[in-house]
């Protein structure tokens, strides 16, 4: 069974640093021989998320069906004013709908934490509060956090990474996440999706 990655992107601004670089660990998740789906911008644009109202649109449907369906996440995320976006906050609030799963949360997930600010403050916090969340929802951060900063010229106009070391960095977090998938699987760790 082919290993399958989850990319969410955390920027409503289409063709943002932050969908840049989530794009950008896609394409290495790819070349690492796994399967991805990136669901970004507009595909998140959700309800804030309330527990008691059991109503989903059909994007918040199709969220957490990739979700369930998936061996690892890939999470990227703005910086805005110190701490993930409102928007990926939000998204994560609709991992709660696989609370009751035989895979609750994102149990036993590997998942790559990626965190673009224009400057080093903001992009740091913002990886650490990924982290936490991840945490907090039962996922396994990967060893390497991307903390890409925009300030500089990171990304050329067709999206492609110039920067070297947030290169390697958005390389690194996908390979980790296909490998801990994988090994995670092999090992009969994963739930039956």
């Amino acid at each position: 069974m082919p290993i399958r990655v989850l990319c969410l992107g955390g920027s409503t601004r289409a063709d943002s640093s932050s969908e840049k670089a989530l794009r950008a660990a896609a394409a290495s998740v790819v070349e690492a021989g796994a399967e991805v789906e990136v669901l970004a911008g507009p595909e998140l644009v959700l309800p804030i998320y309330a527990p008691e109202n059991p109503e989903r649109t059909e994007n918040a449907e199709a969220l957490v069906a990739a979700l369930r369906r998936c061996d690892g996440v890939i999470l990227s995320s703005p910086g805005y004013h110190g701490t993930l976006s409102g928007l990926m906050k939000n998204v994560l609030d609709y991992v709660e709908d696989l609370r009751a799963d035989d895979r609750p949360y994102l149990d036993g997930l590997p998942v790559g934490c990626i965190a673009v600010a224009y400057g080093w403050q903001a992009t740091v916090t913002t990886l650490q509060s990924l982290r936490q969340t991840v945490h907090a929802l039962r996922g396994w951060p990967t060893p390497l956090g991307a903390a890409v900063n925009a300030s500089g010229p990171v990304f050329d106009t067709d999206g492609q990474c110039v920067d070297g070391a947030a290169r390697m960095q958005l390389e690194t977090v996908a390979r980790q996440v296909v490998e801990f998938a994988r090994a995670w699987h092999g090992a009969g760790a994963l739930q039956p999706r």
